[in-house]
């Protein structure tokens, strides 16, 4: 990224973090730190999904 006029470098950081956010880059550079084999990803995609159920419904009997 280029610097704009009288742009200061944290403002162009600050910049660069939303782009990059935006495009989802750091979430996958995050999956990809090592490998995982498929079977795994299944196994811990499914336990997040349980997680996320398991919080909804306390969510809905609480409210």
């Amino acid at each position: 990224m280029r610097l704009k006029k009288g742009e200061s470098v944290e403002r162009a950081l600050k910049r660069l973090k939303k782009v990059m956010d935006k495009e989802g880059l750091l979430k996958q550079l995050r999956n990809n730190r090592y490998y995982e084999k498929p079977c795994e990803k299944a196994r811990h995609k499914s336990a997040r999904a349980r997680i996320r159920s398991r919080s909804r419904r306390a969510m809905r009997e609480m409210g």
